[in-house]
């Protein structure tokens, strides 16, 4: 049996990663999305996730409770160690990522795909400030990280999200979905890699 692909999402805060995800989700019935653990309280909205205290993530970390783990804007992150075997038994694995931690990705599963997300800095100022969650010097900081360059020799499909969602998630469906999958899409589009 093949393994699954961890579908990797990256993009700067604001850029839609949610959104893109939970349409996908929905427009492919095979793919899980992965909860991620975070040391962030539930109340402050976001993605669905299990939130924990700093000392609670650590003890997980130690006993190899995530598959990868990361901290990133004062908060830790963790992939529970249970993608793992869906990945082995052949299901494509959705994950909101963090460019940072990518390289730790490749480490630990044999095939990974990045789905890049983008947007105008304008649209990603605009979204933010909607959000509410940052403060202006925050929303700074998040709009200058932008721009960090992905790790080389990745394989990355680009995604444009500053149009209508109906859009982007139809462009992240056709080339995401397998051929033989149960869309009935094509195989995915050519996608570049990173150098």
């Amino acid at each position: 049996m093949t393994g699954g692909r961890l579908i990797a999402v990256v993009g700067p805060s604001g850029v839609g990663k949610d959104s893109v995800m939970a349409g996908l989700t929905a427009a492919l019935p095979g793919l899980h999305r992965v909860r991620r653990v975070i040391t962030r309280a539930p109340d402050l909205g976001g993605e669905d996730h299990e939130a924990v205290s700093v000392a609670e993530f650590e003890a997980r970390a130690a006993s190899g409770a995530f598959a990868v783990h990361w901290q990133a804007h004062g908060l830790r992150y963790g992939i529970p160690v249970a993608v793992t075997h869906r990945l082995a038994s052949g299901t494509d694995c959705l994950v909101n990522f963090s460019r940072r931690a990518l390289g730790q990705a490749v480490a630990v599963f044999p095939d990974v795909v990045v789905l890049s997300i983008t947007a105008r800095p304008e649209t990603l100022a605009r979204r933010l400030a909607t959000r509410g969650r940052e403060d202006p010097a925050e929303i700074a900081s998040r709009l200058a990280q932008a721009e960090t360059p992905l790790p080389a020799g990745l394989e990355v499909i680009a995604l444009s999200n500053d149009g209508p969602l109906t859009e982007t998630i139809a462009r992240a469906t056709a080339l995401l979905a397998p051929s033989d999958g149960p869309t009935g899409l094509p195989a995915a589009l050519p996608r570049e890699t990173t150098s």
